[in-house]
């Protein structure tokens, strides 16, 4: 059975600088991700993974090419536009959680409804619907806690229940293990595969291996092109070479 894409994208190009110093950070990249696909995306440092993974989260626009997001183009919208399809579609795990320090979990969890400008919820409802997703991930006993009385583990976990809040169409994992140790990235990984369980579609940009492993495919990325596609790519993605100058 034939199902509309998630995500497709066409010859996508990203080009900083112009003229003799012009740099093609993507240089021509075509994937498909279906809904339900768990998905990785691997690289050395100056891959070209990162503009990747912004131009897919719609923090940033191709130069060149066409992506299509849940069968919508999306390639020359506007930053306006582009934030209501983020706050909408889209759910973000960053590596650093990105959470207000002085703001309980609670209310960290809440910011994308009140950001939605066409989300007209009382504020008990909202408060309800964060702290159902906060129960998700297992944190219904540090919903009053503020993020420097947390571990790193539960301070992902927060940013995940916040990724989660507006039932996005797709998930977007950047490095969401980097600052853990190791028992807690797998925990989080855990987490993940419950996510994805649950018919959720994730994509993770992530340098390593053993994290790349628990995914389904995994996309390869060098020199701004995709090097390698498929379920056993982590086992293929090429050691980073010497010297890389691609953002």
């Amino acid at each position: 059975m034939n199902q509309q894409p998630i995500i497709q994208t066409a010859d996508l190009r990203k080009i900083y600088g112009m003229g003799d110093i012009a740099v093609a950070a993507l240089d021509g990249v075509s994937v498909r991700i279906d809904p339900g696909e768990f998905v990785s995306i691997m690289g050395p440092s100056g891959s070209g993974k990162s503009t990747l993974m912004n131009i897919l989260g719609c923090l940033d626009r191709p130069t060149e090419g066409k992506y299509i997001l849940a069968g919508e183009d999306v390639s020359d919208l506007n930053k306006e536009q582009l934030a209501a399809i983020r706050n909408r579609q889209l759910g973000f795990i960053f590596q650093s959680y990105n959470l207000l320090s002085r703001t309980t979990a609670l209310k960290n969890v809440m910011l994308p409804l009140l950001y939605d400008q066409n989300n007209h919820r009382s504020n008990e409802e909202r408060e309800e619907m964060a702290l159902a997703a906060l129960t998700a991930v297992g944190l219904a006993d540090r919903v009053n806690h503020q993020p420097n009385e947390m571990s790193g583990g539960q301070k992902q976990r927060v940013a995940i229940a916040r990724a989660l809040i507006n039932n996005p169409s797709l998930i977007l994992a950047d490095e969401p293990t980097g600052n853990l140790d190791t028992k807690s990235g797998y925990e989080i990984m855990d987490l993940m595969h419950e996510l994805h369980d649950r018919g959720h579609t994730i994509v993770m940009v992530t340098h390593e291996p053993d994290i790349a492993e628990h995914t389904e495919r995994v996309i390869c990325v060098r020199d701004g092109k995709v090097e390698s596609d498929g379920r056993d790519g982590a086992n293929h993605c090429a050691q980073p070479s010497p010297a890389e100058g691609r953002r």
